[in-house]
């Protein structure tokens, strides 16, 4: 199956305006940034949890940790997936116990994904809470989870999909919906 770009959603300029709506709506809900931490969900959401500690850094001057969290032993698909994902770092340098932890992922999709990283951190100690925030919620739960800051809301179809491009990738900045 060949897919094609089929429509533009963020562009540089817009995925910069959600990051830093983000950071304002994480500061507000907690109350400042002195018990955060952030952990990117590799790949894209650790290069979204680098810039929102940027963001922070800006707003409240205070230097927010960041880890990096790869999921690949903890999903609930390994037996099923025609090729084996390649685990990619985790480094996850600070102390998760009793922090407000906000696990940052690109898109948001079935929930799986995220259930695994949740089951992951657990490993590293017991945070106080934890939320998530994602680039993009495209919809199509197979879990009860939902993101507490959301860059933007995008109803696809499941046999769409969403590609958050970065920067940091050495590719132009963007998110586009890909179909048949």
């Amino acid at each position: 199956m060949n897919m094609r770009e089929k429509a533009l959603i963020l562009d540089k300029a817009g995925i910069d305006r959600a990051l830093t709506r983000i950071a304002h709506e994480m500061l507000e809900k907690s109350k400042g940034a002195k018990e955060l931490g952030l952990i990117g969900i590799q790949r894209g959401g650790v290069h979204l949890a680098r810039r929102l500690a940027a963001k922070i850094r800006e707003i409240e001057g205070v230097d927010v940790p960041v880890g990096s969290l790869d999921i690949t032993m903890y999903r609930d698909d390994l037996s099923t997936r025609k090729s084996q994902p390649v685990p990619q770092a985790t480094d996850i340098t600070f102390d998760v116990q009793g922090k407000l932890i906000v696990l940052v992922d690109d898109v948001l999709f079935t929930g799986r994904t995220i259930r695994a990283a949740l089951n992951s951190i657990m490993d590293y100690g017991r945070p106080k809470r934890v939320q998530l925030a994602v680039l993009v919620d495209r919809g199509h739960r197979e879990l009860p989870i939902r993101a507490d800051f959301v860059g933007k809301n995008l109803p696809t179809s499941a046999k769409e999909k969403v590609e958050v491009m970065l920067a940091e990738d050495g590719v132009e900045e963007k998110v586009v919906i890909l179909g048949e």
